[in-house]
């Protein structure tokens, strides 16, 4: 497997599971633009697409840091013509910026409510439409082009949506692009898929969210990174409308010891704290074929 001379657009790659991905990839000697918001440091979230740049550099890798914020069309828009003047096109988008907000619906208000839908559903949609001429062309060079969208199994059941409304409506549009735009490009030989993770995962945003306690119960964004790399490596003419899971997809590569992912070495594996959205007598045995989650539908 490689991704060497592929060229990936990621949304949200300054710091976090978008960072680690491209870091996974760069190791290849892959072309990466980073689309983020961050241009300048923030006490509260550390790295910026500049320094992201630096360290895809490091790796190996060759960086493009774009400073694009996901809820203006012409941002992206811009940030995809600067990618493929640099690089000349796109083989692989990551879907991974979003906003998170866990809290009830008197709670949440409408500003945030907003730039949960915009950031998580829409700013999906948007980079993918317009960064699909690009995909296109690349299916056409055999190139096997993917859209990878960081987003859980979607599931109906009531008690998803409950404590946060406004979260999980906006985090399952990112869900529901997974399904259609899988449906909509198999034919042009495009992969869409979505991967979540099995546990909580240690990340930057989520440290301004969660309590602090719970942070050595998770897992590091590195095992993230190197189940997307899994997947951007599958042939995207039969590996399409899977929402994957990141443990099942290494333990179907053969791993069967998830310790280095740990955030604290010496926590039991039965003490590591499960992803909120995935229940676990369905999703944590098996990635879920598209079939089966229209079937739950």
């Amino acid at each position: 497997m490689s991704l060497k001379g592929k060229t990936i657009f990621i949304t949200g790659a300054s710091r976090g599971i978008g960072l680690e991905i491209a870091l996974r990839a760069a190791k290849d000697g892959a072309n990466i633009a980073i689309a983020a918001k961050t241009a300048d440091p923030n006490p509260k979230l550390p790295g910026t697409i500049y320094s992201a740049a630096a360290e895809i550099e490091k790796a190996g890798g060759k960086a493009l840091p774009v400073q694009c914020d996901i809820r203006f069309e012409d941002q992206i828009q811009a940030a995809i013509n600067q990618t493929v003047a640099k690089f000349g096109g796109i083989d692989i988008v990551i879907n991974n910026a979003s906003a998170i907000s866990l809290t009830d619906t008197e709670s949440t208000d409408v500003k945030r409510f907003d730039l949960m839908s915009q950031i998580n559903g829409r700013g999906t949609w948007v980079t993918s439409k317009l960064a699909l001429p690009h995909l296109k062309e690349s299916a056409k060079k055999g190139r096997n082009p993917h859209i990878l969208v960081l987003c859980p199994p979607p599931d109906l059941s009531q008690h998803w949506f409950a404590p946060h409304v406004a979260y999980t409506m906006a985090k399952y549009a990112m869900s529901l692009c997974v399904l259609g735009l899988s449906g909509e490009l198999e034919s042009d030989g495009i992969a869409v898929n979505g991967l979540w993770p099995k546990t909580a995962i240690d990340t930057s945003a989520m440290r301004n969210v969660i309590d602090q306690g719970g942070l050595s119960k998770n897992r590091t964004a590195e095992i993230m990174a190197d189940a997307a790399y899994v997947i951007l490596n599958q042939p995207g003419t039969s590996y399409t409308g899977q929402f994957a899971i990141d443990e099942t997809v290494l333990r179907l590569q053969g791993v069967t010891n998830f310790d280095k992912y740990k955030v604290d070495p010496n926590c039991k594996e039965e003490e590591i704290t499960l992803d909120y959205f995935l229940p676990p007598n369905i999703f944590h045995n098996a990635q879920v074929p598209l079939k089966q989650v229209l079937a739950k539908l």
